[in-house]
């Protein structure tokens, strides 16, 4: 037998097998692919066939969108039923199926509902994120863990295999690693100023941010739901993709933190870079 290579001998058997789970989550096919397979119809030509007030309007929706996101994070803020309960499965399916009741109603009232619809479904989402980090140990009364989550949706535009000055294969580790500042400026702030500073700068720049890559995100999913007589069916069915991408990115990313929170970044990370996850794909 082959000795395991040096980078992976920190992890247990049982936390190696949990991080390859979490990298084949963390670097599944992208949201445009999943979108595309369910609708029949590349999601870019989709885009392209939008209003012209589309970019405007998602923009504002997911700003509005995120906003409500972290004005849930910062009333659970220091709050001790958060902590220290005893890790359990996430409610995946239940945050799914609430999902794609809104999903159903876009479908059936089209881009007019975007306003209304995408706050509900994104504070759906975020839930089911912070239900999925307690699952890993996170604690939820803390402030880095509140902004861990809303970042998650952040997370799930990935830098493309083979980008400009992007190595593939720490992909999560750069997207994450893009908004990490951000969230150790806001988590400071809080911690310091309190709960009144949720005007402050850091956390606006942090939600820009984030809004800046959960709107690419948006549009495809907006764009999935715009074909002609889509209905509610299939605008339930790209609701479910949509929440279910963001529930792997958080399954995955809190995996990761749990492992370091134990063998620290840097192996983790070590033992990351080592596992091929092509023959999952």
């Amino acid at each position: 037998m082959e000795p395991m290579p040096l980078a992976t001998t920190a992890l247990s058997a049982d936390d190696l097998k949990a991080l390859r789970h979490a990298k084949t989550r963390l670097e599944s096919p992208s949201l445009t692919m999943k979108l595309a397979g369910v609708v029949g119809s590349p999601v870019e030509k989709l885009i392209s066939k939008l209003p012209a007030v589309a970019n405007e309007k998602i923009a504002d929706a997911t700003q509005l969108a995120l906003r409500k996101c972290l004005q849930i994070a910062l009333r659970t803020l220091g709050k001790g039923d958060a902590a220290g309960a005893a890790p359990d499965k996430p409610s995946n399916l239940l945050h799914k199926l609430a999902v794609a009741t809104t999903g159903a109603a876009g479908g059936a009232f089209g881009f007019l509902s975007l306003p209304v619809e995408l706050p509900v479904t994104t504070t759906l989402m975020f839930r089911s994120i912070c239900d999925i980090a307690r699952s890993e140990g996170e604690d939820l009364s803390a402030i880095d863990a509140q902004l861990q989550c809303l970042a998650v949706l952040g997370m799930g535009r990935r830098p493309l295999p083979g980008s400009a000055g992007e190595d593939p294969e720490f992909g999560y580790f750069i997207v994450r690693g893009a908004l990490a500042q951000q969230v150790s400026k806001a988590s400071s702030e809080i911690a310091s100023k309190g709960f009144a500073s949720h005007g402050s700068t850091a956390l606006v720049r942090l939600v820009n941010a984030i809004a800046a890559r959960f709107s690419v995100q948006v549009s495809e999913q907006v764009a999935a739901k715009s074909i002609p007589a889509i209905g509610a069916v299939l605008g339930a069915l790209v609701n479910t993709v949509f929440i279910d991408h963001f529930q792997q990115m958080a399954h995955g990313h809190f995996t990761v933190r749990r492992l370091e929170r134990r063998y620290g970044q840097k192996a983790v990370q070590a033992a990351y870079q080592t596992i091929d996850v092509s023959l999952e794909a």
